[in-house]
């Protein structure tokens, strides 16, 4: 068991692999976000062979790191689409899932919903090479989450979560990352579904939220203390009834369904950005430094598990 007293030992090794260039890399989560953002057609669920040309970007990525790649491709409406899969530590029995999806809503780029968090998995995938993990970690990338099809089983997440459920995988809990990138110091540029939680959260949108359901487990609990304890970034912890608008809004939804612990890490969406589902919600926009911390938090945090 990792004691509470060497977090400061660890923290000033993975300082010290951030100087030999492990940590996150800032230019390259810029070309991560040109490849995917700034293609010939938008990444929607009509333009199918625009995402097979972004499963097919990611997959490369993530072969030059991970133990194994593959895609997982099921059936809508007689088009085939295809979530796109990674694993380090594959000898472990025990996983740990860090999905994002890579389709947006509508005609538009989509650079924080979901480039953002999908570049989080490209960068991730770097960064997990070659280490020694307690854990698997499996890295998601999914598509169709979002309308026509969210909410419905045919959401990647829902496929995904259903064959681990069916197969009786061993899944430690699971992190989705949604909306990772954009940030603002403004006063009362954060918004909430209750206005009363300005009072606790404060009106600037300087910091990235843990958003959990009440009873979301064990993992999402000690993944959250794990992610607050590296202080690479400001952050806070959400936690509130399922029903609460807002909290289910991405693919950890689909791991609740299926009884496993689940969180999702995020900049809280509409409720900060205004280029939410938008031809605004470009690249351009975002804090891409501390978009990295972001980063550099989740890797620290999934190795304290």
């Amino acid at each position: 068991m990792f004691k509470l007293y060497l977090l400061p030992i660890f923290l000033f090794v993975v300082l010290l692999d951030c100087s030999a260039g492990q940590l996150s890399d800032t230019a390259g989560i810029r070309r991560y976000l040109t490849a995917i953002t700034k293609t010939p057609e938008f990444r929607n669920h009509k333009n199918v062979a625009q995402l097979d040309r972004t499963a097919e970007y990611i997959r490369g990525v993530f072969a030059s790191y991970a133990d194994t790649t593959y895609f997982q491709e099921f059936t809508v409406e007689g088009k085939v689409y295809k979530n796109v899969i990674c694993s380090f530590g594959s000898k472990n029995t025990k996983r740990i899932v860090m999905g994002a999806h890579y389709d947006v809503c509508g005609d538009q780029q989509g650079a924080d919903d979901n480039a953002s968090g999908l570049v989080g998995l490209l960068e991730l995938a770097r960064m997990l090479q070659g280490k020694e993990l307690s854990n698997r970690i499996d890295l998601v990338a999914y598509t169709l989450e979002e309308p026509p099809y969210f909410r419905t089983e045919h959401m990647g997440s829902f496929v995904h979560a259903k064959s681990l459920s069916e197969s009786g995988v061993e899944v430690l809990g699971m992190i989705s990352l949604e909306m990772i990138g954009y940030f603002s110091d403004r006063p009362k540029s954060q918004s909430y579904p209750l206005g009363i939680l300005s009072l606790i959260y404060g009106n600037r949108g300087d910091y990235i939220t843990l958003v959990k359901k009440f009873g979301s487990g064990a993992f999402a609990r000690k993944f959250g203390r794990k992610f607050k304890s590296t202080k690479q970034i400001r952050t806070k912890k959400f936690v509130a009834p399922a029903k609460l608008p807002g909290i289910d809004f991405s693919d950890h939804l689909n791991y609740w369904n299926f009884g496993f612990s689940a969180l999702m890490l995020t900049d809280t969406s509409f409720f900060r950005n205004r280029n939410y589902h938008k031809p605004t919600d470009t690249m351009e926009t975002l804090d891409i430094v501390r978009m990295s911390k972001v980063i550099d938090g989740v890797f620290m945090a999934v190795s304290l598990l």
